[in-house]
């Protein structure tokens, strides 16, 4: 069979991009590595991310830079990445469920989708934490109940972000114990601690991390895990006070949709290996240190899915 002198140019043209294009991601990287946290500095999102950033450096050989986009819960960094990021593996950005499953089934603006990225790798977990101030009258989560179920709407809760792991387990708690409380949205943890200690609010649903970083100035009513965490040994479970609520927040890391797969592949294992060295210093801060990659994104995805469909039927 004989090929057009068109045709042989044409293959061979191809052939050298393919050559190129495989050295070039075999290079990688190359160039500082952009790392965006979609929340205000201070939350658990902002302290791994800076827990990370030296290691991933050392293991990457370059620069990573660490930079935070707050707003609308994490969604106006989450948009602007699906619609602008390009898949180089240059850029990455954090991401926490529930929140990327729970706003675009509830907001129809979210502006992005569930599914319209590449993500890395879950590295780590934190249970909710119902966490009032010292000076808070109530002691227990009956006291919180029994004033609820008496004053519609009066308890005020804060938490990070809007149908967000915060949001929605104090939603499944207003089920549980048929009460009506007012949850605040912050635009991340970081602001918290001021809105407890300034009795901005009467509590807030957040997660472990910040009941021990602020153990000697709260109360901690209930942790949302099956067992007490160990950080936290003090902290009665909802379980133990007869109310099935056990969740919290899963927080990786993901690239653009279209970043090749190699690219992921050195990401994985640089993520992992930081996750290895960073365990230390997160698990006595009340941290649960995961490896979640591959397919394993997508089980975790849908069991969460599951789980607060209900809820977020019941919200839309």
């Amino acid at each position: 069979m004989k090929f057009s002198k068109s045709i042989l140019v044409s293959a061979v043209s191809a052939i050298a991009l393919a050559g190129i294009a495989g050295q070039v991601q075999a290079d990688y990287p190359e160039e500082p590595i952009s790392y965006v946290i979609p929340f205000n500095p201070g939350g658990e999102s902002d302290i791994t991310a800076r827990f990370q950033e030296p290691v991933l450096e050392e293991i990457l050989g370059v620069s990573v830079n660490v930079s935070h986009r707050p707003g609308g819960g994490g969604a106006v960094a989450w948009s602007e990445f699906q619609s602008n990021a390009e898949p180089d593996g240059y850029e990455l950005i954090g991401v926490n469920i529930p929140h990327i499953i729970a706003q675009p089934i509830l907001r129809s603006d979210a502006g992005y989708e569930t599914d319209n990225w590449e993500i890395i790798t879950f590295f780590h977990s934190t249970p909710n934490a119902l966490i009032v101030p010292a000076n808070s009258p109530f002691d227990t989560l009956e006291d919180l109940v029994d004033y609820a179920r008496e004053n519609p709407q009066v308890v005020t809760l804060g938490g990070s972000g809007t149908y967000s792991a915060n949001h929605l387990d104090m939603l499944r708690l207003e089920r549980e114990a048929d009460i009506d409380l007012t949850y605040i949205p912050f635009s991340g943890t970081g602001p918290l601690p001021a809105a407890l200690e300034g009795n901005h609010v009467a509590g807030v649903f957040n997660y472990t991390m910040l009941g021990v970083q602020m153990e000697d100035r709260v109360k901690v009513l209930a942790v949302a895990s099956e067992e007490r965490v160990p950080a936290l040994p003090d902290a009665p479970t909802f379980k133990e006070q007869g109310y099935d609520i056990v969740g919290g927040a899963y927080r990786g890391v993901a690239a653009p949709a279209g970043t090749p797969d190699e690219i992921i592949t050195v990401l994985e294992d640089a993520f992992a290996e930081a996750n290895r060295r960073i365990a230390e210093k997160q698990e006595p801060l009340g941290f649960v240190m995961e490896y979640i990659t591959g397919d394993q994104v997508d089980e975790v995805i849908s069991q969460l899915k599951d789980a607060y469909a209900p809820i977020l039927e019941s919200a839309e």
